[in-house]
């Protein structure tokens, strides 16, 4: 007999021997075998109120099939072996044991030791290896962020010391005490850290500082050999006085850099433009050469973007940092073992360091003098006026002006445009009046005459007068033959002008 069922799965026979089935066929029913039922999880299972005597599934007779191999192939092919008692009872013991061995904290407090924890985990290294690492000053595996995340997490010196005599508590104590155990055996730790730290950012500081001393000098020779910023400078003096001509400035020897970054302050009669279009134009037009200044002073906008006074303290942290490295090569220690590479690696790191700051301190003072003199070529004070705001308010003027050149090519050709249109529109209109003239006059245009606009009014003005007529008739035929043959030739005309008129539209509307 079949009787429909859950999907459920219940082998008691095969159970006593260790395993539970987990069937995966897609079957639509249950059969029961003995102690032994074997289903599935239907897709679409029928109801029993589906089934009559013709279903296929009345008449299966699946059970004639049935051998113990079979069963016992399906058992180990799709079970997983469960857990006897003694099994699980053990399972859960392991577990409470590893409850119990969730150890309490004896020197550290919880943050301290989680933040540990943390590095440790992302630093999946055994606690000896770390330590052989800082006393190698091994640069393969020590990263600027894991010095500066030991700097910040390790513990404070005097719980390391207390961490340093629980030697013998090792294995009681938590993973993070552990590894401070182990870590404070290292001398000096932190100003070692440190020192490393130094190291491995110097080339980074270099690299930092170096162009912007680069970019400043640079640029303070750019100024003073472009001879296209100085004709600039002179046309803008010249402006400026005619300008203020019966004035308190007028007959100025000179102005101020920033001055040059106000000329669009001053706009024209008609408000149109600006003193600063003006003197593009000035430029564009009668001394084009100026016009290329703006590549002459390829560093300007890099130094405008330098602060002198983050490089110097840069600088002055930089020297700190090696004068205190000198100091603490003299006094370390002597090595701690043969793994300990620290005075000697430092001591190389110190003689490089201090060979590129002298450079750099060089260059720096090479820069302010640059700088200096370049505030007499100008007439500045280079103390009052930093770079940084001498070289924006040059660099702001660069890209105004070239704006301005860009503007003012734009107006030019929006007023060619509208001359075109405008002559085009007088032409036009001067064709019509010399063509009424015509009219007024009783003439026939010549039929080969260039102006064929003349010509088609005027044919057409002589059809409707009458006045094609006037002339003395020869024969009949002749003359019919004229004016057909005139007719004509307006007809065509009619279609030119109309071409032509599309056009004159066209280009007004533009």
């Amino acid at each position: 007999m079949i009787e429909l069922q859950k999907a459920t799965i219940s082998l008691n026979k095969h159970e006593r021997c260790g395993f539970k089935v987990r069937c995966c066929a897609s079957l639509f029913y249950s059969h029961y075998q003995g102690n032994c039922y074997i289903s599935a999880v239907p897709k679409a299972p029928p109801a029993a109120e589906d089934l009559f005597e013709g279903s296929f599934w009345v008449k299966a007779k699946e059970d004639r099939f049935e051998n113990k191999e079979l069963f016992a192939k399906l058992t180990l092919t799709f079970s997983t072996q469960t857990k006897s008692k003694k099994d699980q009872e053990a399972s859960e013991d392991k577990k409470n044991a590893q409850k119990k061995k969730v150890k309490e904290l004896k020197v550290l407090d919880s943050k301290t030791s989680q933040n540990l924890s943390i590095f440790l985990g992302s630093n999946r290294m055994p606690y000896e290896e770390m330590k052989n690492v800082i006393l190698e000053v091994n640069e393969k595996v020590l990263t600027e962020n894991m010095v500066q995340s030991m700097l910040k997490l390790l513990p404070e010196q005097e719980q390391l010391n207390s961490l340093s005599e629980m030697k013998d508590e090792y294995e009681e104590l938590a993973e993070s005490e552990q590894f401070g155990v182990v870590i404070s055996t290292v001398k000096r730790l932190k100003p070692r850290l440190s020192s490393i730290l130094f190291k491995l950012q110097f080339d980074e500081q270099v690299n930092n500082i170096k162009p912007d001393l680069v970019a400043v000098k640079a640029a303070c020779e750019e100024l003073q050999k472009s001879e296209g910023f100085a004709k600039l400078l002179e046309i803008t003096l010249l402006l400026g006085n005619f300008m203020n001509a019966g004035s308190r400035n007028a007959k100025a020897f000179g102005f101020s850099i920033n001055y040059l970054c106000k000329l669009r302050d001053t706009k024209s009669a008609d408000q149109k433009q600006t003193l600063l279009h003006f003197l593009a134009e000035i430029c564009q037009e009668q001394y084009p050469e100026v016009m290329n200044f703006s590549e002459e002073l390829t560093h300007v906008e890099k130094a405008s973007k330098v602060s002198a006074e983050t490089l110097q303290k840069n600088l002055d942290q930089m020297g700190k940092q090696i004068k205190d490295l000198e100091k603490d090569i003299e006094t370390f220690p002597p090595p701690q073992s043969d793994r300990d590479k620290y005075v000697e690696k430092m001591t190389i790191s110190f003689t490089s360091s201090r060979e590129q700051f002298v450079k750099l301190k060089l260059m720096h003072e090479n820069m302010e003098k640059q700088y200096e003199d370049l505030g007499k070529y100008f007439v500045f004070d280079p103390k009052k006026i930093s770079p940084e705001e001498f070289f924006g308010d040059l660099n702001n003027f660069r890209n105004m002006f070239q704006q301005a050149a860009k503007e003012n090519q734009k107006r030019k050709e929006a007023e060619e445009k509208i001359r075109r249109a405008k002559l085009a529109r007088e032409k036009a209109e001067k064709e019509k009046e010399e063509k009424q003239k015509r009219m007024n006059a009783g003439q026939i245009p010549n039929i080969n005459d260039d102006d064929e606009t003349g010509i088609m009014d005027g044919l057409l003005e002589a059809l409707q007068s009458g006045a094609a007529f006037k002339r003395k008739r020869g024969p009949r035929q002749a003359g019919n033959t004229r004016i057909r043959f005139l007719i004509y030739h307006v007809q065509g005309l009619l279609v030119l002008r109309e071409y032509k008129m599309q056009k004159i539209n066209i280009l007004l509307s533009q």
